[in-house]
């Protein structure tokens, strides 16, 4: 049930946990201010009812008309990576954010800490940084709803993506003592289904919550669930003379953490994130999932909402190529002089008879190498412009959406040591109309990152044989009618 009259502000909005809240809020309320300093970041495509705003916690006077008339606002802005001063930053931060809440009247401030207990030792620099901010904000008027969460298990999620990237890379791993750790990750969907509850909470109290899933696990555990969860079989040597200075340059070299941020997610699970107060399972009646549950989500989720495959907001024409958690990522643009729909109609007329514009005996080859493997082979289907649904198969792709006029995504069908997309998509941009054409595979552990270096010579030439082809029938309307064979 959507809330009347009400506008909500996430403050770090194009931060990971942020960026899951945008669409759900948009559900619920009547506006939601997406407040960054770099809107640039945020999503290219909002919900009709959020709008981006600069603001910069360190500014004062940027965050008034962020907070101005709202009623909740989700206090999640993290100077992870900011240098060795970012405790201070972080404080300063929160100070300026208690001043604007008092200002504007905010009714409540909802916050995410971080979930973790010292044993009576030293707490690391990360998570006395998460406390003070989270004592900072209650200082103030405006009561506070702080949320102690643990490892978040979902794609995007920086401790997430660095223990795939350790399983999908390491057939073998030497394990540090913070790997037997214990923790209580919890999944994405309940952190968000956590904060947005906590909205509707109308006493003039402030909480703090510990929160996490159902299972309490060990590092290297959970490492092994994400394993099973992609059929791969990983051996673990545990050692305890592996420092945190070292842990955290290993992660540099082999996961996407930078060093400062791969050292406070060291440093972080040297401590153990085990609930130990119950009183959101009571207060909030959500009952969270399992570790496996929370992986195979995190997973499909991903797969299902195609983010990977979102080109950089305005990109021009040109060749880019990212590393996106474990998928390679590369998109080639070329301008069109003809219009959209011109650009369109080209790309609903790939493949079945159609073929695939250039190199379509490569293309036949490579659908008898898939039969000769158990694959489904190069099935033919589709002969119509502009006909392609959801679901449908095409050869040995499935169409998994399709935005009409705009764009096409298919993933592979074939046999493969991983799983792998095409997007194809018409926009206007500055330059005029654009086609990208978008290809990205997921590598199945060594064996599919192998087999992405060593047949990217022949793919590189054949996608790019076929954007040129392309863009040439939609810069030709009167070619699209033409049968491509």
């Amino acid at each position: 049930m959507q809330a009347k009259n009400t506008k909500v502000v996430i403050v770090g909005a194009s931060g990971y946990i942020g960026g899951m809240l945008i669409s759900p809020l948009a559900r619920r309320f009547d506006e939601v201010r997406c407040v960054s300093r770099r809107p640039d970041r945020l999503p290219e495509r909002l919900p009709s009812n959020a709008v981006a705003m600069q603001g910069d916690l360190l500014d004062p006077d940027s965050l008034e008309a962020c907070v101005d008339g709202s009623h909740t606002a989700y206090y999640l802005a993290h100077s992870l990576d900011e240098g060795n001063n970012y405790s201070e930053l972080e404080r300063r931060s929160a100070e300026n954010f208690v001043s604007a809440a008092r200002s504007a009247g905010l009714k409540r401030i909802v916050y995410v800490g971080a979930l973790a207990q010292t044993s009576g030792g030293a707490a690391s620099q990360h998570i006395t940084s998460r406390r003070v901010t989270g004592e900072v904000l209650r200082s103030g008027t405006t009561p506070v709803t702080e949320f102690r969460a643990p490892v978040v298990i979902g794609a995007g999620s920086m401790p997430f993506e660095s223990v795939r990237s350790l399983v999908e890379r390491l057939p073998v791993m030497v394990t540090p003592r913070w790997v037997r750790m214990p923790v209580q990750p919890i999944a994405a969907a309940d952190l968000v289904n956590y904060l947005i509850t906590a909205a509707a909470d109308k006493t003039d109290e402030s909480h703090v919550y510990e929160i996490g899933g159902k299972d309490v696990v060990t590092y290297a555990e959970l490492m092994k669930t994400y394993a099973r969860s992609r059929s791969l079989r990983r051996f673990m040597i545990p050692v305890p003379v592996i420092t945190p200075r070292l842990s955290s340059l290993w992660l540099k070299l082999v996961t996407p953490a930078h060093y400062r941020i791969g050292r406070r997610i060291v440093d972080s699970a040297a401590h153990s994130s085990v609930v130990r107060d119950t009183r959101a399972l009571r207060d909030f009646k959500i009952q969270p999932l399992t570790v496996e549950k929370a992986v195979a989500s995190a997973l499909e989720t991903e797969r299902e909402g195609l983010r990977f495959l979102e080109p950089e907001p305005n990109a021009g024409a040109g060749i880019s190529k990212r590393r996106i958690g474990t998928r390679f990522v590369e998109r080639r643009s070329m301008r069109v002089t003809g219009t959209t729909d011109d650009a369109y109609e080209a790309i609903s007329s790939v493949g079945g008879p159609n073929g695939w514009y250039w190199g379509d005996w490569l293309w036949r080859l490579r659908g008898v190498m898939d039969r000769m493997v158990g694959g489904p082979g190069l099935r033919r289907g589709h002969s119509t412009a502009g006909d392609l649904e959801r679901g449908q198969t095409l050869d040995f792709w499935t169409v998994v959406r399709v935005v009409p006029g705009e764009r096409v995504t298919l993933r592979a069908d074939m046999r493969l040591p991983g799983e792998a997309w095409l997007d194809l998509r018409a926009r206007s941009s500055d330059d005029g109309v654009i086609l990208d054409q978008t290809v990205a595979f997921d590598p199945r552990g060594v064996f599919g990152v192998f087999y992405w270096f060593a047949l990217y010579p022949l793919h590189a030439l054949v996608f790019r044989g076929m954007i040129k082809s392309l863009v040439k029938r939609a810069s030709d309307p009167t070619k699209n009618n033409e049968s491509l064979r």
